[in-house]
């Protein structure tokens, strides 16, 4: 009996301490496959009036596995425009020292300005990058430490945290091991 107890124990605490996918889509049908992951927060800044969070999720599409980028800037002075082109690129910097490179989806986009119910300027920039053929393995083994976005306007370096306690949901996030948790979850 004691064995039993200790067995339903072990696999109650194995099943919770999993991290069961969050997938946003899930979709199987005559006209393909798409799945995809929720958004999560990747970095965000809050400096001097100007706030900047970037978010990602992760989708394959009848195979073909793509990163959503969403970059938001909020301030209340105007917000200069990063765009992205054909030549645009994400560079991934991971924790074993490599180098990930990613296409950029050959639209050319600077996002769209608005204006929320405060008056702030808001930009929102969404791109979708392409990942170079056999760099999974590397991503679902290492971290990533910085990011790099070649825009066709200049370059940005953002650095990636193990850790991200939001100052804007006030939830806790583990940007580093994005990949390692959601490359799995797509069964790529």
């Amino acid at each position: 009996m004691k064995v039993w107890m200790i067995f339903l124990c072990l696999v109650g605490l194995t099943a919770v301490a999993q991290n069961p996918c969050e997938l946003d889509a899930d979709v199987n049908d005559t006209s393909g496959t798409y799945k995809s992951t929720k958004d999560y927060l990747m970095y965000e800044r809050n400096f001097g009036g100007t706030a900047t969070t970037i978010h990602f999720s992760t989708a394959v599409t009848d195979g073909l596995p793509t990163l959503m980028v969403q970059l938001i800037s909020k301030s209340k002075d105007f917000i200069k425009a990063d765009c992205l082109d054909g030549n645009s690129r994400l560079y991934l910097q991971l924790n074993n020292g490599k180098i990930i490179s990613l296409i950029h989806f050959n639209q050319e986009k600077c996002g769209n300005s608005v204006r929320d119910e405060k008056g702030n300027n808001v930009r929102i920039l969404q791109g979708i990058f392409l990942f170079v053929k056999d760099t999974f393995d590397d991503l679902e083994k290492s971290g990533i430490s910085l990011m790099r976005i070649k825009y066709a306007t200049g370059t940005v370096d953002y650095i990636i945290k193990s850790e991200l306690n939001s100052e804007t949901d006030g939830k806790k996030y583990n940007p580093e091991t994005y990949f390692i948790k959601v490359l799995p979850c797509l069964s790529l």
